[in-house]
């Protein structure tokens, strides 16, 4: 198939999809429309009528840019012959399509993937609340920790206490003297340090408690039905409840408490005074209560330097729930929903694949008529006014007076004009011709 008949198909080929082009056009813009309304129904704010006009006029503004925009450029752009021209419209259909991406693809999106993203949205503010939950737990039993070496430290003094005043194992002199009760006081002291950390657990658990409540209401929240509008709602009022939570349990430690009950193991030390009977016997009770004040101090120094490392552990930040609308959230976590994206956008930008489709067979056109000769480009239509045309242009035939002597001269300067008149009529037909051939030429493509 040469080139010419190549470049007839493809014009007829052109003509004949023409409605179809009309139509793709007019779906695609329709199409978008509709999405642009869902989407931006969920930025508007007022009455449900207002809602619908604004929403309505906007998606309607939308499609008619959409459908004038695109049949213009389908029209305009493989007609360019100079590269300058056609880099031009290139260059306005580039940032046509970025507007065409700003007024309505990210609205797609919303309506594609809103409810989608508003979840995400939820599940990632969950799994915070569910962090700091922990954090607070955790900080809160920190000086349960301490509990192994409070109990120990108790019974180590009793147990000094019950073997002193059985066997004297300490001052030689069994009995109940004072080395006994200062050894009683502090194993009392320990006892009662370790009820105060012992009884901290119940409000701590039941805070616990009543956090993962919350959480568990908040998981039946993300992924329950229904409209993500209802659902968000209710999972703020439950992230308002469940930070008071958090809060408790951050009041319920008792490190700072256990700290200075620590401090006041040394610095509030009052050992009795010694009552032996005999000098020895009391010279060696100030002995073994100087070694106990020397125990004392070392347990508290270890007890409040443990108490100071939970009281360093980092507090729970402050966390607020913020909602987000399904147009936000979907620019948020745009990263997530990228076949979304990509969805929303192909629905707006597909007739520039159109465009490119006729600017490729434009140009096959163009290249297959450079060889078209001059009677190729003549119609039909053409031909007929050209001989219109020359009909026209010819000389009325000359009437003849009847002349009997003269009468070959007549004859012979009627048929010289007669040639004459005829060779005219040619070339008025060849310079119709020419001239038709020539606006044909101006007229293509």
């Amino acid at each position: 198939m040469s080139h010419a008949a190549q470049s007839r198909r493809l014009k007829d080929h052109i003509a004949g999809l023409e409605t179809m082009t009309r139509f793709v056009l007019a779906t695609l813009a329709l199409a978008s429309g509709v999405y642009t309304y869902l989407g931006v129904r969920s930025l508007l704010d007022g009455s449900a009528a207002v809602v619908f006009f604004a929403a309505i006029i906007y998606s309607a503004s939308v499609s008619v840019a959409m459908y004038g925009f695109w049949t213009y450029l389908i029209r305009f752009l493989p007609e360019m012959r100079d590269g300058a021209s056609r880099l031009s419209l290139v260059a306005i259909m580039a940032l046509g399509c970025a507007m065409i991406v700003a007024m309505s693809s990210w609205l797609n999106a919303a309506a594609l993937a809103g409810s989608a993203a508003v979840e995400q949205h939820l599940a990632i503010t969950l799994e915070g609340y569910t962090a700091d939950l922990d954090q607070a737990h955790t900080n809160a039993l920190g000086t349960v920790s301490l509990l192994p070496d409070i109990q120990r430290a108790a019974e180590r003094f009793s147990r000094l206490a019950s073997d002193e005043q059985s066997s004297g194992a300490l001052t030689g002199t069994s009995g109940s003297g004072s080395v006994v009760q200062l050894l009683s006081q502090m194993a009392a002291q320990m006892r009662e340090l370790e009820t105060t950390i012992q009884a901290s657990r119940e409000p701590i658990q039941a805070a616990f408690e009543e956090g993962q409540a919350r959480l568990a209401a908040m998981r039946g929240l993300v992924s329950a039905p229904g409209p993500i509008e209802q659902r968000s709602d209710q999972f703020a009022a439950e992230s308002v409840a469940l930070a008071g939570v958090i809060a408790s349990l951050e009041q319920t430690s008792i490190a700072a408490s256990v700290s200075r009950a620590a401090a006041d193991l040394s610095v509030g030390f009052i050992a009795p005074v010694a009552d032996g009977s005999t000098p020895d016997l009391a010279t060696r009770q100030d002995q073994v209560m100087n070694t106990i004040r020397s125990s004392v101090a070392a347990q508290s120094k270890a007890l409040s330097d443990a108490a100071a490392e939970i009281l360093a552990q980092p507090k729970v930040p402050e966390r607020r729930y913020v909602p987000l609308t399904s147009a936000e959230a979907v620019l948020r976590y745009a990263g997530d929903f990228i076949p979304s994206w990509a969805g929303a956008i192909s629905i707006d930008l597909l007739p520039a694949v159109l465009v490119a489709i006729m600017a490729v067979v434009h140009g096959v056109m163009r290249r297959g008529e450079d060889e078209f000769e001059d009677a190729d480009r003549i119609t039909a239509g053409d031909l007929l006014r050209a001989q219109r045309l020359n009909h026209l242009l010819q000389p009325p035939a000359p009437t003849v007076a009847e002349d009997p002597v003269g009468e070959g001269a007549a004859s012979e300067t009627t048929g010289a004009r007669a040639a004459a008149a005829d060779v005219q009529g040619r070339a008025a037909a060849e310079n119709v011709t020419q001239l038709a051939v020539s606006d044909r030429k101006r007229a293509d493509p």
